[in-house]
């Protein structure tokens, strides 16, 4: 850490010097333009007019299947604009595999193909992405996810399960969104102003779409479970499974609401209603058990797994509800204050 004390020139305006190494390393000189972004007690600087498109290198030479898809969609999450993907000679299967992977995110498209490079640009404007919209989006797909899930199992409904297991790739791309996004303002003060939103906000909302994508994966978990159900299951268990998801439902939205008010008591009254409501979830979980104690053992144990899934999910709005809380209680340095 450096310090500089702040002095006046011409009477009325504020300078500060600026440390001479920092300078030399961001190609920052006399005459240069720097911009400020301010944000609560702290005004960031960055040199103006650099590149942002910023472009990332990656030898895929050993890389192949599920390592090659995840090394691309780790320099996606980490804000790459240009990946370039280099071997001596890229196999056909590797080309299979960078195709499957750009599809899978959102915003990337392979722009060249040589033997031995493939160049993926991301092509949307990050000036237009939205974490709000992105969220908000995802809460939409993974409630509708567990939504129909239920309703494959009350029908053993083989073509809605397949497309609830389809659907979780949604909420993965929209997963993958907001973890570059949030990253985004990680790295540069210029993404949070963009934004509109504070970092502290962004990092709310992220931590929130991943119980979101959790909820999705409990959908897609309980949709492939009904696949192995044959038998219809009970009409009093499946009541009791409704029951529970409706339980689940309120928890889910409740968090979701208390995370995006803006009104701080409201935002506090309904995450600790949420909060009350897990509990209760739990108890109805714990008598849908019993009436497994009906079934068939090998039904019982599946149709046990799926009340396990259900409830789980509350457990993740629950999460969402504690988040929320967080978001709404006074930050060192704000105006608010208590008696």
């Amino acid at each position: 850490m450096e310090t500089r004390k702040v002095q006046v020139t011409g009477g009325s305006t504020y300078t500060v010097s600026i440390p001479k190494s920092w300078a030399n390393d961001n190609g920052v000189s006399a005459g240069s333009t720097v911009e400020f972004y301010p944000e609560g007690d702290s005004l960031f600087m960055t040199p103006a007019g650099a590149d942002e498109r910023t472009e990332g290198t990656l030898d895929i030479t050993n890389l192949m299947g599920t390592e090659l898809i995840r090394a691309v969609t780790t320099m996606y999450v980490s804000g790459f604009d240009i990946i370039r993907l280099e071997s001596a000679r890229i196999s056909n299967d590797q080309r299979r595999t960078i195709r499957e992977a750009t599809q899978s995110l959102v915003g990337l498209e392979v722009l060249e193909e040589t033997k031995g490079e493939i160049v993926i640009r991301d092509l949307l404007d990050s000036s237009e992405l939205s974490i709000h919209n992105a969220v908000t989006r995802m809460r939409l797909i993974a409630s509708s996810m567990l939504e129909d899930a239920l309703l494959a199992l009350r029908d053993l409904d083989r073509d809605l399960a397949h497309d609830v297991i389809q659907r979780d790739d949604d909420v993965d791309r929209l997963w993958m969104v907001v973890s570059r996004i949030f990253r985004a303002t990680l790295r540069t003060p210029k993404a949070t102003e963009e934004l509109g939103l504070p970092r502290e906000v962004c990092f709310d909302y992220h931590s929130s779409a991943r119980q979101l994508e959790r909820i999705g994966d409990h959908a897609t978990k309980i949709a492939h479970i009904s696949l192995d159900i044959e038998q219809e299951v009970p009409e009093e268990a499946l009541d009791a499974i409704d029951e529970l998801h409706s339980e689940v439902v309120t928890v889910i939205d409740g968090g979701m609401d208390a995370l995006f008010t803006d009104d701080s008591e409201e935002a506090t009254r309904l995450a600790n209603d949420v909060r009350e409501r897990v509990r209760d979830v739990d108890a109805t979980a714990r008598g849908i058990d019993e009436l497994l104690r009906e079934l068939d053992p090998a039904r019982a144990q599946l149709v046990g797994r799926i009340v396990d899934s259900v409830s789980r999910t509350a457990d993740y709005g629950g999460n969402i509800a504690e988040t929320a809380l967080q978001k709404a209680a006074p930050t060192p340095g704000s105006s608010s204050t208590h008696d």
